[in-house]
């Protein structure tokens, strides 16, 4: 099922933690792309308009990471 989306909306997607992260966010990125999404990969915040940051929140260096990154 499609889901209607304004063209304008540029998604970018930030990875961090583990390989297993960046399998997940290759998935999410695919299933935003199907549903007319404009996706971009670890580029600037201001190059978007919606931010998806997929961490680890087990392991007390990527949580410390998360946290820098969204601050």
């Amino acid at each position: 099922m499609k889901v209607r989306t304004l063209k304008q909306n540029k998604v970018n997607v930030i990875t961090l933690g583990c390989s297993k992260n960046l399998v997940d966010s290759e998935v999410l990125m695919g299933q935003l792309r199907a549903n007319d999404f404009d996706v971009t990969h670890e580029a600037k915040k201001s190059d978007a308009n919606i931010v998806i940051i997929n961490t680890c929140g087990f392991i007390d260096n990527a949580k410390q990471e998360s946290i820098d990154t969204i601050l």
